[in-house]
């Protein structure tokens, strides 16, 4: 699995991430870790493994991944969170399924097989209505629209021109591979129970956000 490179944000992650990267260190990938300059505790925690540390240009979940994607030189790319919520276990399988000439593989945590121990009774329904409003408006036919495990080719995020610094960068990134005609396919995935620390995400203020971004795309706001 030398070709594929995780990137990994990590906002405060100095007590999960040396967990995660010690789960992945036999899958042999590339792994890059985004984080910002002033984040010590967490550069600190990370300092003896095998990992590129890469300083993001300005702040926000979405920032540090379109900084990471921009800078990884492998053939594929998978977004990985840092708080050990993703099981590697479904790295082969995303990689095999992507080979076969797909440019991305959506995790899942709604297909039969998936399923969670993070989410709650408010980010499912959320989840369920952005979901459901990408499959009606933009037809992105995948079944967990709010979930970033994905895995893809390097060269077809970047054809993506992302742009957005927040968590609309979830749902920018299908909707566009869907507008641009790429080949997409989601699989079943069980998300784990993020190991330590509190989500990142607000859900009324980020799903206005998204709802926004949303609503903006369809019209061309």
């Amino acid at each position: 699995m030398k070709k594929l490179t995780l990137i990994i944000p990590a906002k405060d992650e100095e007590e999960s991430l040396p967990k995660v990267l010690n789960e992945i260190k036999d899958y042999e990938c590339n792994v890059l870790v985004i984080l910002e300059e002033t984040d010590i505790k967490t550069i600190n925690s990370i300092k003896n493994y095998d990992c590129k540390i890469l300083h993001q240009s300005g702040r926000g979940f979405g920032n540090a991944l379109i900084d990471g994607i921009n800078n990884v030189e492998t053939d594929y790319t998978c977004i990985f969170n840092a708080d050990g919520s993703f099981d590697p276990k479904y790295l082969k399988e995303m990689l095999k399924l992507c080979e076969e000439n797909r440019d991305f593989v959506f995790a899942s945590r709604y297909k039969k097989g998936g399923g969670s121990d993070d989410d709650t009774l408010l980010t499912k329904v959320g989840n369920m209505i952005f979901t459901f409003i990408g499959r009606i408006f933009f037809s992105t036919k995948i079944s967990d629209i709010l979930y970033t495990f994905l895995l893809g080719k390097t060269e077809s995020f970047k054809k993506l021109e992302l742009k957005s610094n927040d968590f609309c960068l979830c749902v920018e990134m299908p909707i566009k591979a869907v507008k641009i005609g790429m080949n997409i396919v989601d699989v079943a995935s069980y998300e784990r129970k993020r190991i330590a620390g509190v989500k990142k995400v607000n859900e009324f203020r980020d799903g206005l956000k998204i709802l926004t971004y949303m609503v903006k795309f369809f019209f061309k706001i």
